[in-house]
């Protein structure tokens, strides 16, 4: 088991309880998944450059990235239908806790002139996103292996309705948010 989801269990639920005021332990903010993707323009001359991101992708994850496609054409992009326009990994259970870890511990810190994520990053429903702009922060990539420098997007949805719960629940597990 995860020694995040460990610490979730024993000792972030009851605080959150006991923060939020919630009487049923089942209410108790908690992440359901996490959504890696990421979107490559690129992929409309360069098809092979979608294999290489999903499979740089799969290595940041620990599970097989999946290829997304274009569902319209678009002409002045020269996009077709059923083309390949980038990648995504949906983690949940122990692999997402896992990631959650690495992100908060290794990844973030590793960032240029790092000074904590955005606290705007909230979607009214208590959903997390952030854009992390070089996917060479994570310590699986090898830097000499790879031929470009990539961007990701990063998605973490909660159970819970609000944000302001959502953003307390994200802090107890360490993300670092930006001091106002």
């Amino acid at each position: 088991m995860s020694t995040l989801r460990e610490h979730y269990n024993k000792e972030i639920k009851a605080s959150l309880q006991k923060e939020l005021g919630i009487s049923n332990v089942m209410q108790t903010p908690k992440v359901e998944k996490i959504v890696l993707s990421m979107g490559l323009g690129e992929g409309v001359q360069n098809p092979k450059a979608v294999d290489k991101a999903a499979e740089e992708l799969s290595l940041i994850a620990g599970q097989k990235a999946v290829v997304t496609r274009a569902k319209k054409s678009i002409a002045t992009f020269k996009l077709r239908a059923g083309m390949p326009i980038g990648a995504r990994v949906t983690l949940r259970g122990d692999r997402m806790y896992d990631f959650l870890s690495r992100l908060v511990n290794i990844a973030l810190p590793r960032v240029r002139d790092f000074r904590g994520v955005s606290s705007k990053g909230f979607d009214g429903r208590g959903n997390y996103s952030l854009g992390v702009a070089e996917h060479i922060i994570f310590p699986e990539i090898d830097y000499d292996k790879i031929d470009q420098i990539r961007g990701l997007n990063i998605t973490i949805v909660t159970n819970t309705q609000s944000d302001e719960h959502a953003r307390i629940l994200l802090s107890e597990i360490g993300m670092p948010f930006r001091k106002k």
